[in-house]
């Protein structure tokens, strides 16, 4: 596992990262979307799904309200979560949590909630700001920072 920090110097840029980081996504993958309000995760998560889904119009609502989106991609399934509204783990299992991990590509802004049902092997990502702009921190397998 290595750290990996990328400068983002505008929401285009988090939007590439996204992108580039779906180009490096495959089944199975866990990624934990981590940092404060406006820091960019739904950003990030929408230019990921539409990467992944070819299609960069593809409406990509946030799910804070449905907690869970999942969207069929010629890569396999995207399971999206927002679990700022849920309090702790305990309502992972209605929605589909055991499933997304049987194969999907998960993302899960608000990590925090999952307690101890957040995997080791995920890609830990968080994206914050600094003196000079935003940053993100990935934490994780060396596939995922590779020439980022």
């Amino acid at each position: 596992m290595r750290e990996t920090r990328v400068t983002l110097a505008d929401e285009a840029a988090t939007s590439r990262l996204g992108r580039q980081l779906a180009a490096r996504a495959r089944a199975g993958d866990v990624i934990l979307l981590e940092g404060p309000l406006g820091a960019g995760k739904s950003t990030l998560a929408r230019a990921f799904i539409r990467a992944l889904a070819g299609d960069e119009r593809l409406a990509v609502p946030s799910p804070t309200f449905t907690l869970v989106q999942v969207y069929e991609t010629p890569r396999g399934e995207v399971w999206h979560y927002d679990l700022w509204r849920l309090e702790g783990p305990e309502g992972l299992a209605e929605l589909g949590w055991d499933e997304a991990l049987e194969g999907g590509i998960v993302l899960v802004e608000w990590p925090g909630r999952l307690g101890k049902l957040a995997p080791d092997r995920a890609l830990r990502l968080t994206l914050g700001m600094t003196e000079t702009g935003r940053e993100a921190v990935l934490w994780g397998e060396e596939r995922w920072g590779d020439g980022l």
